[in-house]
């Protein structure tokens, strides 16, 4: 089993306010673009990454890639106005009909036992997720008073990567364009093809860094793993 991966990278990053790419802010004297990049480096199964990243960065992200020795990124591609647009962008450059992960850059602690095990049942039902059972109590509410308390054991959070046989990815993606439908994620443009999509359970430590609270939690992470 082998797969290609793309990875949006053109966020700004406005709720970390950082002033700059939250991907470039470091957890240990390291980006966090290369804390993530390099569990797709190191794996052989990854056969190569595309970038969908903001112009402006692209001199800065060479320069790290060369840093690092990152050298399974085959190019970069320009970010769109939503994550959609990013993905498409990247996704119509995607030439095997093999295997294909879309992973958001800021979540740095994927593990690789989890991709492995992801692209697996996606090579074998066409689409899967990853994701982590539901652990608070969730509550509906509509105009800031609860109306229904919702039954927690079949409710997920869903992560990245999230893995689909490439035409079938593809397909999602010309129909929600047709339809000027825009998806929370590239799961919700399969479901729409009336397509199952298989829900695989990964672990709480792959957070997507997002606000500046997440550093601290990313910290705790790295030094549970003993970096």
């Amino acid at each position: 089993m082998t797969y290609q991966v793309i990875l949006p990278a053109a966020g700004q990053g406005k709720r970390m306010g950082a002033g700059k790419n939250k991907l470039l802010l470091e957890l240990n004297g390291i980006p966090v673009l290369i804390h993530t990049l390099r569990v797709f480096e190191q794996d052989e199964a990854c056969s190569g990454m595309i970038l969908a990243i903001h112009p402006q960065d692209e001199p800065e992200f060479k320069v790290l890639l060369a840093r690092y020795n990152v050298t399974k990124v085959i190019t970069f591609v320009p970010g769109g106005k939503e994550r959609q647009d990013s993905i498409y962008n990247a996704l119509k450059l995607v030439k095997t009909n093999g295997i294909i992960l879309v992973h958001d850059a800021a979540r740095p602690f994927i593990l690789k036992e989890h991709i492995h095990r992801l692209a697996d049942i996606a090579e074998e039902t066409g689409a899967a997720i990853l994701g982590v059972p539901a652990k608070d109590t969730i509550k509906k509410v509509d105009g800031g008073v609860v109306v229904e308390t919702v039954e927690r054991s079949s409710l997920w959070a869903v992560q990245t990567p999230q893995a689909f046989r490439v035409l079938l990815l593809k397909e999602a993606y010309e129909q929600a364009e047709k339809d000027y439908f825009l998806g929370t994620d590239d799961a919700s443009l399969v479901e729409r093809l009336n397509y199952p999509v298989a829900m695989v359970e990964g672990d709480y430590d792959n957070i997507k860094l997002t606000t500046p609270e997440d550093l601290f939690f990313a910290e705790a992470i790295l030094k549970k793993r003993g970096f």
